[in-house]
C-alpha cells in the first residue's frame, strides 16, 4: 500500500463535476482506493460519497492505494484532487422552467 496527502486546489472545492472526473479515473484503477478527509472517508466508487465529503478549497485529503501500479495510481489521483478545474458558468435560465399565467 502507498499513500499520499494532498490539498484540494479547485476554487469551488470538489463538487459534482470534479467528483465525476475523479470517480471516472478511479473506475479504471485495478487497485483498492481509500480517500480520507476530516469529515469522513470513501472508496471512490460512488460520486455521491465523494461529494458528501464536502471537500472545500484547501482541504487535506489522504489517498491510499493498494494493488498493481499503486504508486502510479496514487499520483494520478493526487493530481486530480490538486487540479484547478475551469468549468464555464452555465447560462442563466438553463434548466429552469418559466411559468406564464
Amino acid at each position: 500500500m502507498i499513500e499520499t496527502t494532498t490539498l484540494v486546489q479547485n476554487e469551488h472545492g470538489i463538487h459534482c463535476r470534479p467528483s465525476a472526473i475523479i470517480i471516472k479515473a478511479a473506475y479504471g484503477c485495478p487497485c483498492e482506493i481509500r480517500v480520507t478527509a476530516a469529515c469522513g472517508e470513501t472508496d471512490l466508487k460512488s460520486l455521491i460519497a465523494l461529494v458528501s465529503l464536502g471537500l472545500e478549497p484547501g482541504a487535506a485529503v489522504r489517498i491510499q492505494v493498494s494493488g498493481p501500479d499503486e504508486a502510479l495510481w496514487c499520483k494520478r489521483l493526487a493530481v486530480l484532487f490538486e487540479t484547478r478545474f475551469d468549468f464555464q458558468p452555465q447560462s442563466k435560465g438553463v434548466g429552469t422552467t418559466t411559468i406564464r399565467e
